[in-house]
């Protein structure tokens, strides 16, 4: 009897570790890849939508994200994205703009009045739409946006007007999104890798940089630039992104990875505009020289430039864009 007994419990254990290895075997991991440190808030808006899937799923599905370029450069994971070899990423609107030019829209200067006009036009037809045509051109699914800031220029004097951008030489991306305003302005776009900006301010093999002001703190770049000057030129964005092949493999689950990706980015959009607001004074402690401008002289210099026949959008696109109230 006891043999048997033995014999049944052994039997139970073994289905029961049968039944446990099935459903490890059963859960699909995901991949998200992404540039940024795993300080920002970006990652932790990755991090949060990979908790929020697994329990959305029950477990069925995990995401392991991998920050700080693990996965490759940004140029890369686009690639990796269609492929389906990553399954998500963060990327640029430019890099959405490579695809279906008109997307780019937002990542111009001055084409946003501000966070809450943002955020209406990423609710908007206006964006469905082109997100649609961004779909069908691409392959890949936009799941959301994320604000990623209002970018300021960054220099070791007073900007306060167009005149004072004159001869610098400002480090920018190498898009010309980031280049139109320096040109309308007259400086000098100099396009640079992210990863170089520091020691070339700290060098002055550019005088000035531009990014929003929770980069411009965790890159440290105040340590190497006396004055923020608040321009405000570009309401910056990032998009959430998901492969083709990875929807089809989910099925109806991808409604949940699309819909627990849009909820973190929310959040963390709304953290990323308080502290906005918190660092003025921050960056004021730290002894840095914050400068209030008057942003209606740089709109003037800019806007010949939005209407003219180098955008990739047309008229049309532009007054929608700019008839959406926030």
């Amino acid at each position: 009897m006891k043999s048997g007994f033995v014999s049944k419990l052994a039997l139970g254990a073994a289905c029961a570790f049968g039944v446990l290895t099935l459903s490890a075997q059963a859960q699909d991991v995901l991949r998200f890849g992404h540039v940024y440190e795993a300080s920002t808030p970006y990652h932790a808006a990755a991090v949060r939508a990979a908790e929020q899937l697994e329990k959305a799923t029950d477990g069925r599905y995990k995401m392991e994200v991998f920050p700080a370029s693990q996965l490759g450069k940004e140029t890369a994971l686009n690639e990796a994205l269609s492929l389906g070899t990553v399954d998500v990423i963060f990327t640029g609107v430019a890099f959405l703009g490579q695809s279906y030019g008109p997307i780019s829209i937002s990542d111009y200067p001055f084409t946003m009045r501000s966070y809450d006009h943002w955020k209406a036009y990423v609710n908007s037809d206006l964006f469905a739409e082109m997100a649609e045509k961004y779909k069908e051109v691409s392959g890949n699914t936009i799941a959301t946006m994320t604000y990623y800031g209002a970018r300021h220029v960054t220099s070791n004097k007073p900007i306060l007007s167009p005149s004072d951008m004159e001869g610098l030489k400002i480090r920018t991306p190498n898009a010309p999104a980031y280049q139109m305003f320096p040109k309308a302005t007259g400086a000098n776009p100099t396009p640079m890798a992210f990863s170089e900006v520091y020691l070339a301010l700290q060098q002055g093999v550019v005088d000035a940089q531009e990014n929003p002001l929770p980069t411009i703190q965790f890159k440290k770049f105040y340590e190497v630039q006396s004055n923020i000057n608040l321009t405000g030129h570009i309401t910056n964005s990032l998009a959430i992104v998901v492969s083709p092949v990875t929807l089809a493999k989910m099925g109806d689950d991808g409604q949940l990875l699309l819909d627990t990706l849009a909820d973190a980015a929310a959040v963390t959009s709304d953290e990323i505009v308080a502290s906005e607001g918190a660092l003025v004074d921050w960056f004021r402690e730290e002894g840095v020289t914050v400068n209030d401008v008057d942003r209606k002289p740089f709109m003037e210099a800019v806007a010949p430039m939005l209407k003219g026949s180098d955008v990739p959008w047309d008229a049309e696109t532009f007054e929608r864009l700019q008839a959406i109230k926030e």
